[in-house]
């Protein structure tokens, strides 16, 4: 008779041997897939960070519509000729590190608090909890800190605690008189100093450009400033401390030009001259020459003055002293 065990062992350990490999294909969990936003780019906004260059825009008119010194607009926006620019063209008009912030991105990884581990109760035979040791008991046994004593009648009697240490007499302390300190003279009360009273113009101290006769006013929608007569070769000053941003004819309209910066506020412009007396980044102080008035691009011989807040024209007679 033949033994059949090879056959019937042979298909057993072939059904463990696959039962094996599903058990460990089904135990590797695909890893986890983590998707990953990107943060949006806070693009600039049109009509406050960005100009789009309109049919007659140059360089400076864009700069003296935002109150900017040309120069730093080119920087801002890496142009190397500043007489070329397109229609069209977006143009940045605040500091690069001035646009608004951008926006936190959707898909941010958040950390989550790692959590503390389950406590385990100790229960007794009976079933009953058995409060843990608290975090700082020392559960071990120790040998005893303090030094062995030889024995005596009373160190037993100190064991067993019915008898206590005499304790040390407290020292004694003899009060001491404090001295009494003199007083301080106090000097009589001085009236604080009125804070000084702002310029003129926040804090531009405005003189009148010129010292002929007001013959235009300035107006909304029309005139952006105002006009002085006078003769050809008559002194133009600053009107206040300041640098020059521009110093040109590169402003149809205004002619021979110039264009002082007073501070991150004003500016003021002086159109219209015969001759220009200072050059770009040089600081002028107020009352200082710096033109001669004339008739360029205009129908007369007069100059033509602008006080201009942050770019945008203001009425100069209500900064400029009464005459």
């Amino acid at each position: 008779m033949r033994f059949q065990g090879s056959s019937i062992v042979r298909p057993v350990l072939t059904a463990l041997l696959a039962g094996a490999l599903l058990a460990g294909c089904a135990s590797k969990a695909p890893a986890p897939v983590v998707e990953r936003g990107t943060a949006p780019v806070a693009a600039p906004l049109p009509g406050k960070d960005v100009h789009i260059v309109r049919k007659g825009d140059t360089m400076y008119s864009i700069a003296l519509e935002y109150g900017l010194d040309y120069r730093e607009l080119a920087a801002w926006n890496n142009i190397t000729d500043p007489s070329r620019i397109l229609v069209g063209q977006q143009l940045l008009v605040r500091r690069p590190g001035e646009a608004a912030p951008a926006a936190v991105a959707a898909g941010t990884a958040q950390t989550q608090p790692i959590a503390s581990a389950p406590v385990v109760e100790k229960r007794a035979l009976d079933g009953s909890v058995v409060a843990p040791p608290p975090a700082n008991s020392d559960t071990l046994k120790r040998e005893p800190k303090a030094g062995k004593e030889p024995y005596s009648e009373q160190a037993l009697a100190m064991a067993q605690g019915s008898v206590r240490p005499p304790e040390p007499p407290a020292p004694r302390t003899e009060p001491r008189a404090e001295p009494v300190p003199a007083p301080v003279p106090v000097p009589p009360a001085t009236p604080a100093a009125p804070p000084a009273a702002p310029a003129n113009g926040d804090d531009v101290a405005w003189i009148w450009p010129a010292g002929g006769k007001l013959v235009a006013t300035y107006s909304d929608g029309g005139s952006k400033g105002i006009d002085i007569a006078g003769k050809a070769g008559d002194p133009v000053v600053a009107a206040g401390d300041g640098k020059v941003v521009y110093s040109g004819t590169g402003l149809r309209g205004y002619g021979k030009l110039v264009i002082v910066k007073h501070n991150n506020t004003y500016l003021s412009a002086y159109a219209h001259n015969q001759a220009i007396l200072v050059k770009e980044g040089q600081s002028v102080s107020k009352g200082q020459k710096i033109a001669e008035m004339g008739n360029t691009d205009a129908d007369q011989v007069k100059l033509h003055f602008e006080v201009r807040r942050q770019g945008k024209p203001v009425d100069p007679l209500k900064y400029l002293p009464q005459r």
